[in-house]
């Protein structure tokens, strides 16, 4: 059970690793430790969601806290109804882009923090682990109650809507939550021709993993935007924090390079603002925004430690290798389909098609990223500092090796003994001979690697 507890959220194989117990647990320990009175719940459509969210809840009314249930929505949503509500904590049931024999929570505070390892997490594991009990001596009576947000949070998304143009666009829910949030939206804007596609939510996931960042589940919007001669399409992750994007043409934009692309709306009513990018993305991305003016921000990977900057920083925008994207204006957390509207908008202002604007920022070559089962990244590490010593070298997240016309970043994994390569440089000549040497290296000096 100890594995379910990652730096970010709880997930796991539903009961066998993550149980009704173990999440009435979980809802006591959440109100003990963060001392929450006033909470609320939201669920995926995972067919272990209900069971999951009414043990927590249970748990979390046991310690006396006043539960407001909203069912079945985003994650986005829930964030946006823990701050609009004044809520001391917020939970979503949902295991985002994973399979469907997985679930678990998202837990966050007040204004919508999250709780991390760092921040909270661990002290919930540690209570749920115990096994001591969790709400014996307590008086305070618990509530639960339906309430509704959805309309609030249509609306006010409604509201950065600018200028629409007519667009043909369209969304591959992968059977996720945002289906019916999308459909709402768009209703409201009949210039926009939405062509859906697998919008009914279902924790099956029929037709493909509800996981953008895996190439094979965008196959079919590929195929459908060329062939409907679409200007964009737009796939989203199970809870709706993440998104990807297809270009007219069919062709898959990097994550990070969208980051660059919507940087001009916000820099333009926020002159000189701070935006924030991880340290995996493109050099191309801080070029952009230095160029529109704004104060660029490298960050360690991660929401957690991504959210804690933009807070520190006052941060407009944040953007994401893995998808997910950033915003001030929504309480400094990742939403998606805020995401959606922000890249029509800029889609609306150029009278170009989406490849030619992405086809500027392609000035670099990268191998995307590259992961390998290790046993000893402290080994691997040294041997790499050692063979590039003269480089400028920094440990923000992992390791990052820089030279002038090449760099690359090597992150272990949170929760695996994986590490993970993210190369790039001038030009494609450069990059696959620096990737080679780079894994002669650790071929080396772990002869055991095995790259996956």
């Amino acid at each position: 059970m100890a594995g379910i507890f990652k730096a970010y959220d709880i997930r796991g194989i539903y009961d066998t690793e993550l149980d009704d117990n173990t999440a009435s647990r979980i809802g006591a320990a959440f109100v003990n430790i963060t001392k929450a009175r006033d909470i609320v719940i939201a669920q995926d459509m995972r067919l272990s969601s209900s069971n999951l969210a009414e043990a927590f809840i249970q748990g979390a009314i046991d310690s006396g806290a006043q539960v407001k249930d909203i069912g079945m929505t985003t994650t986005p949503l829930l964030y946006f109804a823990t701050i609009e509500g004044s809520f001391d904590g917020g939970v979503m049931v949902t295991a985002s882009h994973l399979p469907a024999k997985y679930n678990g929570f998202k837990l966050c505070r007040k204004n919508a923090i999250p709780l991390s390892d760092k921040h909270g997490l661990l002290d919930i594991e540690k209570l749920v682990m115990d096994k001591i009990p969790l709400h014996g001596n307590n008086t305070r009576k618990g509530s639960w109650e339906k309430i509704n947000f959805t309309e609030r949070y249509v609306d006010k998304l409604s509201s950065f809507v600018r200028n629409p143009k007519p667009l043909k666009i369209i969304i591959d829910a992968g059977n996720g939550m945002i289906g019916p949030e999308v459909t709402e939206l768009f209703k409201k804007f009949s210039v926009w021709d939405l062509i859906p596609m697998y919008m009914k939510p279902d924790g099956r996931f029929p037709h493909h993993v509800a996981n953008p960042l895996i190439e094979s589940t965008t196959i079919d919007l590929q195929k459908k935007v060329v062939k409907e001669k679409a200007d964009i399409g737009i796939a989203f992750d199970g809870d709706a924090d993440r998104c990807g994007f297809i270009d007219e043409k069919g062709d898959r934009i990097p994550e990070d390079l969208v980051t660059a692309l919507i940087a001009e709306y916000f820099l333009a009513d926020n002159p000189g603002a701070a935006i924030i990018y991880d340290l995996r993305s493109s050099r191309v991305v801080p070029e952009t925004i230095s160029k529109l003016g704004g104060k660029p921000l490298r960050s360690r990977v991660g929401h957690a430690f991504i959210k804690e900057l933009m807070r520190k920083e006052n941060a407009v925008f944040a953007g994401e290798l893995s998808g997910h994207y950033y915003y001030r204006d929504m309480g400094f957390t990742d939403n998606a389909i805020f995401t959606t509207i922000w890249m029509l908008n800029f889609l609306s202002s150029k009278n170009a098609p989406l490849s030619s604007l992405v086809q500027s920022l392609k000035k670099y070559h990268s191998t995307g990223e590259i992961n390998m089962r290790i046993q000893n990244k402290e080994s691997i590490f040294h041997a790499l500092e050692k063979s590039y010593a003269d480089a400028n070298i920094d440990y923000l997240d992992g390791l990052t090796i820089e030279y002038k016309s090449w760099w690359f970043n090597l992150r272990p994994s949170n929760t695996e003994p994986v590490i993970r390569l993210n190369m790039e440089a001038d030009d494609i000549e450069i990059c696959e001979k620096k990737k080679k040497e780079v894994l002669e290296i650790i071929k080396q000096t772990e002869p055991s690697m095995k790259t996956l």
